[in-house]
């Protein structure tokens, strides 16, 4: 019963209306959306990093996981396992992390006929770290087509390179054209052109940007990760996470966020500073139980921005769990999210 009243709230809460900027009748008009939350169940556990998607009737959630775990839902309610990407971890991975346990960080997507999975391997506090890609024509395991093919490397980094290669997220542009964002740590997050037929950084025209670098900032504190782009009305929205994941209950991480007219920056966030020195809007951090929610994905379905993270459970041993929401949007254009009005 809970599930169809969540969703029955769901319909009706997220009817939309035009804000009248009455005050200033040449300033840009945005459509206001409320915010919903929703309450995953079944195999949400141990979901670290998720990005989802969709596919003939099921949603399907990619994490941070021994071979990459799958679950999936009818329903993004109700959840369970469905396998692994890989049945053992590429043979090339050994030449970063022989010792390799985890694969970082799954970002999903569609074009060129085909899904292309990007993911990470590295080691912990090191820029000995790669982006790698995987492709399949369906994401259904019971399709006589479902097979994972490994690409290999897109991206690699090493100690005195300008980033971190970890925490890939793949964008169409207004062209359709893929672009690829990633980042940790260092110098901040960095974008470049993908070949659309190879799925791999185009050599010619990946013409890197610079983003966003939290270490410019006053603080000088490098701790940013995780970035997720995301076009809404004129502007491309950029994500990410701040501080510390990965401890538990002790974890820190919360979402930012920041904004700009060209997918290629500058971003600015709601004061006006640009990411590049440091700035972004908070808009997710603890809240109950939930501690150091972050490394969200996003999901756009039928005009609803929907936003996946993990959070750590301090009434369950910091354990991590699936989260689900989806975002309002205010009368200046910004997101916000329903959980961030519980105590």
């Amino acid at each position: 019963m809970k599930r169809f009243f969540l969703l029955g709230l769901l319909a009706v809460m997220l009817v939309t209306a035009c804000q009248e900027a009455a005050e200033d009748p040449e300033a840009e008009q945005f459509e206001v959306v409320t915010a919903v939350a929703i309450e995953p169940e079944g195999q949400i556990q141990q979901v670290h990093d998720p990005v989802m998607t969709y596919e003939d009737g099921t949603y399907y959630v990619f994490s941070t996981g021994r071979r990459i775990p799958v679950i999936c839902s009818p329903d993004k309610i109700t959840w369970e396992s469905c396998g692994r990407v890989f049945d053992r971890n590429p043979a090339w991975t050994r030449d970063i992390n022989p010792n390799l346990v985890d694969i970082w960080a799954p970002d999903i997507s569609y074009f060129n006929g085909r899904w292309h999975l990007y993911y990470a391997v590295s080691n912990f506090g090191t820029q000995n770290s790669a982006i790698a890609l995987a492709t399949n024509s369906t994401l259904n395991p019971q399709s006589p087509d479902y097979e994972w093919v490994d690409q290999g490397i897109v991206l690699r980094s090493q100690p005195g390179d300008p980033w971190n290669a970890i925490d890939a997220n793949l964008v169409l542009d207004e062209a359709g054209e893929p672009w690829l964002i990633w980042g940790s740590f260092w110098s901040g997050l960095w974008l470049g052109k993908i070949d659309a037929d190879t799925g791999q950084l185009d050599p010619v025209t990946a013409n890197y940007h610079h983003i966003a670098d939290r270490s410019a900032g006053q603080d000088g504190n490098s701790a940013i990760e995780a970035p997720f782009l995301i076009k809404r009305g004129n502007y491309w929205y950029l994500f990410a996470s701040f501080d510390q994941c990965c401890q538990g209950v002790a974890s820190t991480y919360n979402v930012r966020v920041g904004r700009s007219q060209s997918l290629t920056g500058p971003y600015v966030d709601r004061d006006g500073v640009p990411l590049l020195e440091g700035g972004g809007t908070l808009i997710l951090s603890e809240y109950g139980q939930w501690k150091g929610p972050g490394h969200n994905g996003l999901f756009v379905e039928d005009g609803v921005y929907w936003i996946v993270y993990h959070a750590y459970d301090a009434n369950q041993i910091g354990i991590p769990k699936l989260h689900i929401e989806a975002l309002g949007w205010d009368a200046e254009g910004w997101p916000v999210l329903a959980s961030q009005t519980q105590e």
